[in-house]
């Protein structure tokens, strides 16, 4: 409502989707819809323009991880907005219809605090008693997001409190497992075969290994993945530093990947969002900084 980058995204979308973006937000009332998942992307794209208009913001390298692959593939100029808006509607339609049919009773729980050697038990035990079981995310040494049969939540909390660790969040639908291939092949199939890749025009980084991503082709696959493999974000980080990176810019609401010590410990963070677009800028951000 208040930034013109904003505005400007959210009446294309509209017109995109056939109906108002956030009159349909408003109304989902937080829940991970459609046009919630669209909302997201709008307002990372528009944090990230206003960010380059009042700063001088040039990034050398672009990463989105988990859900964040849509926008990144956006703002690095791989897809143009109104296919990654046909993109994260279809996607997040096909998501919505798959975990109604499968898996319905899979969470997702992230913690923290656990250790690479504390968190491998927890998974042997799971392994013993032939329970399913995904890591989803690696977020940092000691932080990963682990997906269960809901009828182990309860088990998996008391597991990871026993040895040290602190549940946070429970999310669902779960994501980034091998186990969701015929969920890939349908978003590949439905969504994906009709939207035009190109090469990035700003360098981008896997997020499920640190890769290097240069072409259309990886683009796509590395966003399809994100719906099969799990985020590695400590390799992410390894390659960025790697790269001489040395200034972590989030654009979007982040209650994660800019706050964990990897994150914390290898790069000066600066967050923006929602919140932050709002208020002036306390400094410019120097040119070519990541």
């Amino acid at each position: 409502m208040l930034s013109k980058s904003a505005r400007a995204l959210v009446a294309e979308a509209s017109d995109i989707l056939g109906y108002h973006l956030l009159d349909r937000y408003k109304e989902e009332d937080g829940r991970f819809t459609a046009s919630s998942r669209v909302s997201f992307l709008v307002g990372c794209l528009a944090l990230a323009r206003d960010a380059e208009l009042r700063s001088e913001l040039r990034p050398d390298v672009v990463v989105g991880p988990s859900f964040g692959g849509m926008p990144a593939a956006a703002y690095a100029g791989a897809v143009g907005f109104a296919d990654a808006v046909r993109m994260t509607a279809g996607w997040g339609d096909r998501v919505d219809r798959y975990f109604a049919e499968h898996y319905s009773d899979t969470v997702s729980q992230s913690c923290a605090r656990l250790p690479e050697e504390e968190l491998a038990e927890v998974l042997a035990q799971l392994r013993a008693d032939g329970e399913w079981h995904d890591v989803a995310c690696y977020v940092d040494a000691d932080f990963a997001i682990v997906s269960v049969r809901e009828r182990r939540l309860p088990w998996l909390v008391e597991q990871m409190r026993a040895r040290g660790g602190l549940p946070l969040a429970t999310m669902r639908p779960p994501m980034h497992s091998p186990s969701f291939a015929a969920l890939r092949e349908e978003v590949a199939a439905e969504v994906f075969a009709r939207l035009e890749f190109s090469d990035p025009v700003l360098p981008m980084v896997d997020d499920h290994d640190g890769g290097a991503v240069h072409t259309a082709g990886q683009v796509r696959e590395m966003v399809l993945d994100g719906i099969t493999a799990p985020v590695r974000w400590p390799s992410v980080v390894a390659t960025l530093r790697e790269r001489g990176v040395r200034e972590l810019v989030v654009a979007g609401q982040d209650s994660l990947w800019g706050r964990v010590r990897c994150s914390t410990d290898n790069f000066a963070v600066t967050t923006l969002t929602p919140r932050r677009a709002l208020v002036p800028p306390a400094r410019r951000l120097p040119a070519g900084t990541g």
